[in-house]
């Protein structure tokens, strides 16, 4: 390795160092959470920088676990998973071409989130943002996807590839800049195998002993005469490893395209330009996108929930805790025994058991059993506004954490409002993974646009369930402008879709003038009421015209003949929209052979009179302007 390879190495290790110490405060705050959801709740960060227990300070001493924390933590992730990650690529006009274009990139986007099984990721991404407070997805180009180009299949298309980076991986450079984009350079570490690296960039590096987190069990919790154990996270060595890091770093005067360092160890495994063109107007940016589950205006990384409700479990664990210690002296009891009076040992370690002789010394005073006192009201009146503070810093109430409605509420309008108050507290994580899914669309659309420059094949699901195979290339891909089609996800259950609908079709806004509903309303309706499978929803016309569209982008290639099962009514309309289109007014050739096949359809049809002007027009070959 020559002397500026060492000198790169040597500068990204050094920049990889102060990184990992700037973030030291917030990754301890993330194990502490994690140890907090797991039952590891005697947990405290020490001064000397680690997760830590003091253990019991006496063998009666009762240290058990009233975990608050994980339910709190199920239901935001269940709430979460009924956000819709769907996203809808808009036209940017109202020409065929546009919508064909966005209605393409809205398939691809879905097919890419199916093949990436990003469903499963983005409920993993959620459970990372709600303990930690950030969850980073990595949109790259995977060279070793997609269909093989040669016999050997040593040669693929390549394909977008979307993986899910927790939150310890990323070390920006600044971490009080909250914006992904505004960071200068983002290092991505992860910890890798010699035989990993070897396959992915073909260079030995030397291994070693690398450590992870992973879980153990630590006998840390318990009460009187017995002990319990729960899960902990720990360090541990991971052998033959080395920490691969890729540091991003944006475009400057020196480097108009950005740059790119990997290094592995002490070796270079790369250095160049940021490979994807992923940016606003063709520029480059990093390939991360970034969620967060509550935003916080001092640090890179989110906020978490767990962290505010941290301090409230303690002190329910310990109000628990000491009131279960005083029912012990209650029901064990307190025994007072005068000095010599008796055989202590054996009183000690046999208790007053019934039908227990007890010798004591003459003229001493036999034991006795000190008076027990009531358990104070503090403590149950402390543990009741416990309660109540984990359902106000979590903005999870009673209805949803526990199923029940609380004993104090009746009323239907007050239990709605409380349901509508969780769903307003939650909705700010919400917005942050929706918009980290519409950066994942654009970025998925922009690497197709760079890397699919030859046609290519690609398999996508359509609606109601049909499988589609759809010849694109980059050229085809225009549109990026991505909308969710709802947007009160999480409000908008089944139920309640159901019944709007029913109220609609009592009012008869889905049907004519004469009481009549077309087919795409049923198989619209089909898809609201959430049998958008269900087979007697396709509708054939709806088939018809998909099939009108494709003609009209074949249109392009040379001339085509209507076959004789077309519906040519549909196809005559379709057709007449191409014609009107300002790329068959820029391109005469074009609308001539459009033309040319409305004629043949005329003719199949048969129409005889009811045939418009317009298509008489185009039947006796006088074109658009009646030339």
């Amino acid at each position: 390795m020559s002397d500026f390879e060492q000198k790169i190495v040597s500068e990204v290790l050094a920049d990889f160092k102060k990184r990992q110490e700037a973030r030291r405060p917030v990754e301890l705050n993330w194990r502490l959470n994690m140890n907090f959801v797991m039952g590891n709740q005697f947990a405290q960060i020490t001064p000397k920088g680690d997760i830590e227990d003091d253990g019991k300070q006496y063998y009666w001493q009762q240290r058990e676990v009233y975990n608050h924390i994980a339910p709190i933590l199920e239901t935001r992730l269940a709430k979460l998973s009924r956000v819709k990650a769907k996203a809808t690529v808009r036209p940017a006009t109202s020409d065929d071409d546009d919508v064909a274009s966005a209605s393409l990139a809205t398939k691809l986007i879905e097919a890419v989130c199916k093949e990436n099984n990003f469903s499963a990721q983005l409920s993993l991404a959620n459970t990372w943002s709600e303990i930690t407070g950030s969850a980073f997805f990595k949109i790259t180009w995977d060279p070793e996807k997609g269909r093989a180009l040669d016999a050997d299949a040593l040669v693929r298309e390549g394909d977008v590839s979307v993986t899910l980076c927790p939150p310890f991986e990323i070390f920006p450079e600044d971490i009080a800049i909250t914006d992904i984009d505004k960071q200068s350079s983002i290092m991505h570490a992860k910890v890798l195998t010699t035989a990993e690296v070897k396959r992915i960039w073909g260079k030995e590096v030397k291994g070693g002993d690398v450590n992870v987190f992973s879980f153990d069990n630590a006998q840390v919790a318990g009460g009187f005469g017995y002990t319990a154990t729960v899960p902990k996270i720990v360090s541990e060595k991971r052998e033959d490893s080395v920490t691969v890091i890729e540091k991003y770093e944006m475009p400057t005067a020196e480097h108009k395209n950005g740059r790119l360092i990997i290094v592995a160890g002490d070796k270079l495994l790369y250095m160049g330009d940021l490979p994807y063109i992923n940016g606003e107007d063709g520029g480059r940016e990093y390939p991360f996108a970034r969620q967060v589950c509550i935003e916080n205006l001092t640090n890179f990384f989110g906020t978490s929930v767990v962290e505010r409700i941290i301090p409230v479990q303690r002190a329910y664990n310990t109000v628990k805790n000491r009131k279960h210690e005083f029912m012990n002296r209650i029901a064990v009891g307190v025994l007072a025994v005068e000095d010599g009076s008796v055989d202590t040992d054996s009183l000690e370690e046999e208790g007053l058991p019934p039908g227990k002789i007890v010798v004591y010394r003459q003229g001493g005073t036999p034991p006795i059993m000190l008076s027990p006192s009531q358990v104070p009201t503090e403590f149950s009146r402390e543990e009741e506004k416990l309660l109540n503070e984990f359902v106000m810093i979590s903005g999870v109430s009673e209805v949803t954490t526990y199923s029940q409605v609380p004993s104090n509420v009746s009323s239907g309008t007050a239990i709605s409002l409380l349901l509508e108050q969780d769903d307003t507290r939650i909705s700010l994580t919400a917005d942050s993974l929706r918009e980290g899914v519409k950066r994942i669309s654009k970025q998925i659309l922009r690497l197709y646009r760079q890397f699919a420059e030859v046609p290519r094949v690609k398999r996508i699901t359509g609606d109601n369930g049909e499988v589609e195979i759809a010849a694109f290339s980059s050229r085809n891909i225009d549109s990026e402008d991505i909308v969710f089609d709802t947007v009160s996800d999480i409000e908008d259950t089944l139920s309640a879709r159901r019944a709007m609908v029913y109220d609609l079709l009592k009012l008869g806004l889905f049907t004519d003038n004469e009481g009549r509903m077309s087919d795409g309303i049923k198989t619209k309706l089909f898809e609201i009421l959430g049998f958008g499978n269900w087979e007697d929803g396709r509708s054939a016309d709806e088939v018809h015209r998909k099939k009108a569209l494709r003609e009209n982008l074949d249109f392009a290639s040379g001339e085509l003949t209507p076959d004789v099962y077309d519906d040519h009514t549909l196809h005559i309309g379709e057709h007449i929209k191409m014609c009107v289109s300002s790329k068959c007014n820029k391109d005469r050739a074009l609308r001539d052979r459009v033309a040319n096949h409305i004629a043949m359809h005329t003719q199949l049809a048969n129409l005889n009179g009811e045939v418009s002007e317009m298509q008489k027009r185009f039947q006796e070959g006088e074109g658009i302007d009646g030339e």
